[in-house]
């Protein structure tokens, strides 16, 4: 296996990392907010994690639902086609996934949505995207599909009736952290250590009057508590858009469904746990989800919230079950066994298991009252 690299080479020779770059930002500005530190490491131009890397798979640092099965992505194309019908059926619609990954997961919809040859023709695929390296993948993934384009930022799709996809999208998004302190809630850091290794911090002063903003419960955290927060932005205008032009959000990932105080500023590299301070720009950096203000936010701008519910839940909801009961009566005992492996991980909790620990929410617009999945009478999107 090829050595990991995140590392350039200046004129005079001498290796340029993202740590060397993060130190100097440090000695220059002082110590950086979480976020700032968890935006350079994903998303800087030249050594970010996300700009030129394929991370996914056996070979990669993680695994995502699409590539444990086949199913996941077909019940997501057959969910965003009932809200189609939902909507009357309109004459465009826009499928947009945000961080599609190699592709997998929009080819296994859009592979179940051809059932509905009316509704395929009505498609535009849209894929929002940064990293070339994955760009790549997915246009042999999708080679043939029509009517496809790529963006940087949702904000640079077409407006019109849409279905957006996020899974595993907002872990990633840049998180603030608070501490609190005696005096206050200061600003957690990363800065530079007696030791000249990366280490946390907290701003000198507080930030002012910070806890209003809190949830009540967490107004009357102990001294060392960590808060994480996520700008709305991101969610208002997935809502705005949603309210605007009409469709639904679903958005996959994991997290907890009330804000509450915690630390879940982690990486991960090679599928195992790793220090987010040790190699920057070599892993994954991402925080929880805080789902409750997720939905705070969508409704705040006119939306309406569906869930969240169990990722295990809402798949059995749909016909997974089914969906594996189907493709094992035509399968090998081999294969039987790996879609029964699949199934398990992806619906059950426990060591291993996507199923609890997994949320679902859906935001739409105010005229589509319910959506599939988030019912407990559903009736099964997967017929065969």
């Amino acid at each position: 296996m090829a050595p990991r690299t995140a590392h350039a080479t200046d004129k005079s020779g001498d290796v340029v990392t993202l740590q060397a770059e993060l130190k100097k930002l440090i000695a220059s500005s002082g110590p950086m907010p979480v976020w700032r530190y968890m935006e350079l490491c994903l998303t800087h131009p030249r050594y970010g994690y996300y700009v030129s890397r394929d991370p996914l798979g056996r070979e990669g640092d993680f695994t995502t639902s699409p590539e444990i099965s086949q199913m996941f992505g077909e019940l997501l194309g057959l969910w965003a086609a009932s809200v189609w019908r939902a909507m009357d059926s309109p004459e465009t619609l826009r499928l947009i996934e945000l961080g599609p990954g190699r592709g997998t997961m929009m080819a296994d919809a859009l592979r179940a949505m051809r059932v509905l040859p009316p509704l395929y023709q009505a498609l535009h695929v849209h894929l929002v995207e940064i990293n070339p390296v994955l760009r790549e993948k997915q246009r042999a993934a999708l080679s043939g599909v029509r009517n496809l384009a790529w963006h940087d930022r949702l904000d640079d799709v077409p407006p019109g009736a849409c279905v957006i996809l996020a899974n595993e999208y907002f872990d990633v998004l840049p998180v603030h952290q608070m501490v609190r302190r005696e005096d206050g809630w200061h600003e957690r850091t990363v800065q530079t250590g007696a030791d000249g290794a990366l280490a946390f911090g907290a701003a000198a002063e507080p930030v002012p009057r910070f806890e209003l903003l809190l949830p009540p419960l967490l107004r009357a955290a102990p001294v060392g508590a960590v808060f994480e927060w996520r700008p709305d932005g991101e969610i208002m205008k997935i809502a705005s858009r949603l309210r605007a032009s009409g469709g639904a959000a679903l958005i996959i990932d994991y997290g907890h469904t009330r804000s509450d105080a915690g630390d879940t500023f982690q990486a991960i590299a090679r599928h195992s746990f790793a220090d987010p301070l040790q190699n920057p720009g070599l892993a994954d950096i991402t925080a929880h989800v805080d789902f409750e203000a997720l939905a705070r936010a969508a409704e705040d701008v006119g939306a309406r919230v569906h869930g969240p519910v169990a990722q295990g839940e809402f798949l059995k909801r749909l016909g997974i079950e089914q969906r594996a009961a189907a493709l094992m009566a035509k399968a090998t005992p081999e294969v039987s066994a790996d879609i029964s492996g699949a199934l398990k991980r992806l619906t059950e909790g426990g060591r291993g298991g996507m199923g609890s620990m997994f949320k679902v929410l859906a935001v739409s617009d105010p005229a589509l009252e319910t959506l599939a999945g988030f019912a407990d009478d559903d009736l099964k999107v997967v017929s065969r």
